[in-house]
């Protein structure tokens, strides 16, 4: 009878990775993850990008979910193509309200599927680290692909990673998955920075009426039992879908609703909340941190 699967072995890598050319202004390199698509990992990973331009941070945005390019999309620049700097061989990352973006949705066509085996995600992942003129970033966010594939991998053996963030649904099947993405960050020796639940509930938004669809609280649980910070939760709401496929993601942030209960200023203060607490989190891992995370599997 055969045994189990042997899982692919992976060259030790003792020695901690450094920084490109291109990204050595770049203070802190973040990626947002998720253990399964549909989670709102995406739409999570601009809002936090434009969350942290609108505190005053410079800001860069990396889309490394290859097989479903949607920043563009969400951060109003769809249709723009990268300008490049013939003299430094280097592309000149397009400008969102601020947020410097990066993404093959630049590259493709929209309606173009994106079929490419491993060793192409790796090289256009390296490309867009090493060959992008990111110039000084208080902060790059990555936006990985679903899943714990191999970019996550590219990227830690590639860069030092100050940390990532898991984004969830507050429902048992989702956090399994999101725990098996904890523990591949755990394998490469990335700090996780914390844990957020998004769909946290459904706030009716004429009579108040608070549903929670998919369950609540099971993130918050998850983080506790884990030892993570638990970063905040983000509500089902109407104005987020329709803000993120018209590109003003932007708007979330700002209070003010047009419904008596208020549904749209509890997103703007659970946006600012998840922010604070990132930046906490980011501060404390650097503070307990001796050095660059390395990768190191035996």
């Amino acid at each position: 009878m055969a045994g189990p699967p042997q899982q692919p072995h992976v060259p030790p890598a003792h020695v901690p990775p450094t920084l490109a050319p291109s990204l050595t202004g770049v203070k802190r390199i973040v990626a947002v993850g998720a253990g399964k698509g549909g989670v709102g990992k995406s739409t999570f990973a601009a809002l936090l990008a434009v969350g942290l331009s609108r505190q005053g941070a410079s800001v860069g945005l990396l889309d490394a979910d290859v097989y479903g390019p949607s920043i563009p999309t969400l951060m109003g620049v769809a249709g723009q193509h990268p300008q490049v700097d013939d003299a430094k061989k280097q592309m000149i990352p397009v400008d969102a309200n601020g947020v410097k973006v990066i993404s093959v949705g630049f590259m493709i066509d929209p309606n173009e599927a994106v079929v490419w085996r491993g060793p192409m995600v790796h090289g256009l992942l390296k490309q867009f680290l090493e060959q992008v003129e990111w110039g000084q970033l208080d902060y790059l966010i990555v936006d990985l692909p679903p899943g714990t594939g191999d970019v996550a991998l590219t990227l830690a053996q590639t860069i030092p990673m100050t940390g990532a963030v898991v984004v969830c649904t507050p429902q048992d099947l989702a956090l399994q998955d999101a725990r098996r993405a904890l523990k591949m960050y755990e394998t490469l020796n990335v700090p996780t920075l914390g844990i957020v639940e998004n769909m946290s509930y459904y706030l009716c938004p004429k009579c108040g009426n608070r549903d929670e669809i998919f369950d609540s609280g099971g993130a918050e649980e998850a983080a506790r039992a884990l030892g993570i910070p638990f970063l905040g939760a983000l509500p089902l709401n109407a104005s987020v879908r329709a803000s993120a496929d018209s590109g003003r993601l932007a708007d979330n942030f700002v209070a003010g609703s047009n419904d008596s209960v208020g549904s749209n200023d509890k997103v703007a203060a659970s946006l600012d909340g998840i922010v604070a607490s990132f930046t906490k989190a980011v501060e404390s891992s650097q503070a307990n941190s001796e050095g660059a995370p390395t990768l190191t599997i035996e």
